[in-house]
């Protein structure tokens, strides 16, 4: 387990850092939209203010890589200051050197760049600063943004869990990513890191 305190990662456009009190309001909106709760499960459809509010205090003293944890990372649009998204780490209980991620971006912010940027940073702080061997991550396969996202990352599908995930009285599929530290030597992960 890695000692160190999260510190923000900065790139030209965006900045992953801690959550903030005053991030809970745009947490909850865009973490509610039709179109991003359809991929986060049935819990968010009636998720509330004061939830916000207990979960975004809840990271705020968290840090990363305490096994079997999600430690969520808030998306900072540099340019306003907005919270446009969120991503995370889990580290896995089994084996402390794999991790799983995972992230979330408001719908006005899809398809501009926005989550590759995000998530190749946390890659980066995944395999640079916590040392980490392999990292994963699972996807609806009916969300197409996302695939594309993990697959123009470099991540490869590894698995494909048939009906795995219940939601609105069904079960659906889902798609397993991974990537190893050894895969990434020479990578620019726009972090600096």
């Amino acid at each position: 387990m890695n000692d160190r305190k999260f510190i923000n990662i900065e790139t030209e456009r965006i900045i992953l850092r801690k959550f903030r009190e005053s991030d809970a309001e745009a947490f909850l909106k865009y973490r509610t939209k039709p179109d991003v709760v359809i991929y986060q499960g049935e819990r968010w459809e009636s998720y509330k203010l004061e939830q916000a509010r207990e979960f975004v205090k809840e990271q705020m003293n968290f840090e990363p890589d305490i096994p079997d944890t999600w430690f969520q990372i808030a998306i900072e649009l540099k340019s306003t200051g907005d919270l446009i998204g969120d991503c995370a780490i889990h580290t896995l209980p089994q084996d402390t050197n794999q991790v799983e991620i995972g992230y979330t971006l408001d719908p006005l912010y899809q398809n501009k760049g926005f989550g590759k940027e995000a998530v190749k940073c946390l890659l980066g702080y995944i395999f640079n600063v916590l040392n980490k061997h392999r990292v994963i991550a699972i996807t609806d396969v009916r969300n197409k943004n996302s695939i594309k996202l993990l697959e123009n990352i470099g991540m490869r599908r590894e698995g494909h869990f048939r009906k795995n995930a219940w939601y609105r009285g069904e079960y659906t599929d889902e798609y397993l990513f991974a990537l190893l530290k050894e895969e990434v030597i020479g990578w620019d992960f726009l972090g600096g890191i």
